[in-house]
């Protein structure tokens, strides 16, 4: 199955770059180019690419609410933002934008057609320099929620090890190591990271982290 990818930057060079290795890769495709964050939500809206690669700062609408507007209006489409700017604030908006993923543009070509692949699978991919301690500032909870807070109704539908589930990846833990935590296969951790999914209605991994911060499973001390 071809990825079908959109290119959205400012710089006819970069997009042009981008074209060549990607229409050169197998199983991907681009299908079209934007210059502004307006045409990105036109072209996704009229195109709907698997993955659309977005940087942030272009004239008129940014890449992030260029993200916000395409993610809400087709929850299928996955964003990948590419900038040369990675401070906390462009990640911190880019992931709440709906983002499933943020590389800077020095990321070498490897790294990138592996993001591009993770992402149209489902999942998220973040570079490397964007750690556990970034997403837990973003998230904003300095201490966990009291024990006697009454659940969210999203939290309230989880089962207990589904809980647990969401706290350890809160934590940062991979499926293999929550395999080996909980003493289960991996069939069934995946199996319980889509049921997390689905209960908690976000788009991928990432996003539960962002979920166990905002719930107060999690703090930056974890």
């Amino acid at each position: 199955m071809t990825i079908r990818v959109l290119l959205v930057d400012d710089q006819p060079l970069v997009r042009a770059g981008l074209r060549m290795v990607l229409d050169a890769t197998p199983g991907l495709a681009v299908v079209g180019e934007a210059a502004t964050g307006t045409q990105a939500v036109a072209l996704a809206r009229q195109l709907a690419p698997d993955v659309v690669v977005m940087d942030i700062r272009m004239p008129g609408m940014d890449g992030i609410e260029a993200t916000r507007m395409i993610t809400v209006e087709s929850p299928e489409v996955r964003v990948i933002v590419l900038t040369t700017f990675d401070t906390d604030n462009h990640v911190h908006a880019s992931l709440r934008a709906g983002a499933s993923g943020f590389l800077v543009k020095d990321t070498d070509l490897d790294g990138f057609l592996t993001a591009l692949r993770v992402v149209a699978a489902g999942d998220a991919l973040i570079a490397p320099a964007v750690t556990r301690r970034l997403i837990a500032e973003f998230a904003g909870r300095p201490a966990a929620a009291p024990t006697h807070a009454p659940p969210t109704p999203e939290l309230a539908g989880l089962t207990a090890r589904e809980h647990e589930m969401l706290t350890l990846v809160g934590r940062g833990l991979s499926n293999a190591e929550l395999a080996d935590h909980l003493g289960i296969g991996p069939g069934t951790v995946k199996t319980h990271i889509r049921n997390l999914l689905t209960k908690l209605g976000v788009r991928d991994r990432v996003h539960l982290v962002i979920a166990a911060y905002d719930a107060g499973l999690v703090t930056p001390a974890c």
